[in-house]
């Protein structure tokens, strides 16, 4: 059974991700702080950290850098409020395995966690999806187009990745709420359309059909 550190001093968060989990068939334990969170993962007694980057005494870059400064290889999936792409980039770059903003899905967490987990022998995963011209890096959080590197907010970012993963498939707003902003989301909300306008001024307006009644599509 793999057992998984959670580090989070938000009670209801920490409770979700925990209840979740176990359920799954984790092993958990829950940390509320920063130091005690190093104190717990450097023993080597866990397989994986699920880290907050707003804690209390010390935050996530700190207890990242900490880590990996001690030679702690356990993987580390930063689940915060910040979806600047500065910090995305910052967590990645200073040894996060994988970055997810809340609100969040579960199921989308539990995939990252079973992928960070899951043996060498599998095949090696996608880390680069692309339609035509355009290209998203799932580690940067980037795009890319001809001669032109896009940066996208986190928002932007998961909306542009389900896209991708269903080209030419039509997906209702309701699909898009529940994916991009997670168990938080109002049904009645206009956000959906407002973030695909921003994609389509980052992106091409072009790239995403309206499919009226129905939802949006990217490609045919």
């Amino acid at each position: 059974m793999s057992r998984i550190l959670i580090v989070e001093d938000e009670q209801r968060i920490a409770s979700f991700v925990e209840k979740g989990l176990r359920a799954n068939g984790f092993s958990t334990t829950v940390v509320g702080d920063g130091e005690t969170a190093v104190d717990y993962a450097v023993t080597g007694g866990f397989d994986l950290v699920v880290l907050d980057l707003g804690l209390p005494d010390r935050d996530g870059f700190s207890v990242l850098r900490s880590l990996r400064e001690a030679k702690v290889t356990v993987p580390v999936i930063i689940l915060t409020a910040r979806d600047s792409v500065h910090d995305t980039v910052a967590g990645l770059e200073g040894g996060a395995d994988d970055y997810m903003t809340k609100p969040f899905r579960f199921e989308e967490l539990l995939a990252r966690v079973r992928l960070r987990l899951r043996g060498p022998e599998r095949a090696p995963e996608v880390t680069v999806l692309r339609h035509e011209d355009l290209s998203l890096d799932l580690r940067t959080r980037r795009a890319q187009l001809p001669g032109q590197v896009v940066d996208l907010t986190a928002r932007e970012f998961a909306l542009l990745e389900l896209f991708l993963r269903h080209p030419g498939q039509v997906l209702a707003r309701e699909q898009i709420l529940s994916h991009v902003w997670g168990y938080d989301f109002d049904p009645g909300s206009n956000v959906v359309d407002v973030y695909v306008r921003a994609l389509r001024k980052k992106v091409g307006a072009e790239r995403i059909d309206t499919v009226r009644g129905m939802g949006y599509r990217m490609g045919r």
